[in-house]
């Protein structure tokens, strides 16, 4: 198995531990205090073709673009996912424009699960850290899970606006789980 994750979280992520949803596994058992979890799969496509198409779209950040985001590489980063890499993503409606700063705090890249988490990075509307899998079955069908741990924000005024930011995140979920569905 190839799957990389980070320990506790450096003191710059705005949750800990960093890794906690757990992407290269198939059983998220991670209970967090304090935060709003959140899982929830698709089946997206079978097959072969599905499974490459898929697979490498999870790693290009292709659920949050097709779902109405810019990701920005930030410090070096490329465009596929790896562990440390940090990424601002801008949503924008209308005349307000908001900025997410992330790192990337865990991937997995197997024959059959393919996917990453990243975690919030001070500045970040809410507190705490989100992975996209993409798996397949041996009947070739090719399922994606949506994990979340959310919180608010550590301070700030996102903190004050969370009831309307949990509003926007279930809005985007929607979004993020037909992304890949051709």
């Amino acid at each position: 198995m190839n799957a990389h994750v980070n320990g506790p979280a450096p003191a710059d992520l705005s949750y800990g531990p960093a890794g906690a949803t757990t992407p290269g596994e198939a059983e998220w058992g991670v209970s967090a205090p304090g935060f709003r979890r959140f899982e929830q799969t698709v089946v997206i496509g079978r097959g072969d073709d599905t499974w490459v198409m898929v697979r490498g779209a999870v790693l290009e950040w292709e659920i949050k673009r097709r779902s109405g985001f810019r990701v920005l590489p930030q410090g070096g980063a490329g465009e596929q996912v790896a562990v440390g890499s940090e990424y601002r993503i801008v949503a924008g409606w209308g005349p307000v424009t908001v900025h997410e700063p992330v790192r990337v705090v865990a991937v997995v890249d197997t024959s059959d699960r393919c996917g990453f988490a990243y975690g919030t990075l001070p500045g970040h509307p809410v507190s705490g850290e989100e992975a996209f899998v993409v798996h397949r079955c041996a009947d070739g069908t090719v399922s994606l899970t949506l994990r979340s741990l959310t919180r608010a924000a550590p301070d700030g005024l996102w903190r004050q606006v969370f009831p309307a930011l949990l509003l926007a995140q279930w809005f985007f979920r929607r979004r993020y789980l037909r992304a890949l569905v051709r």
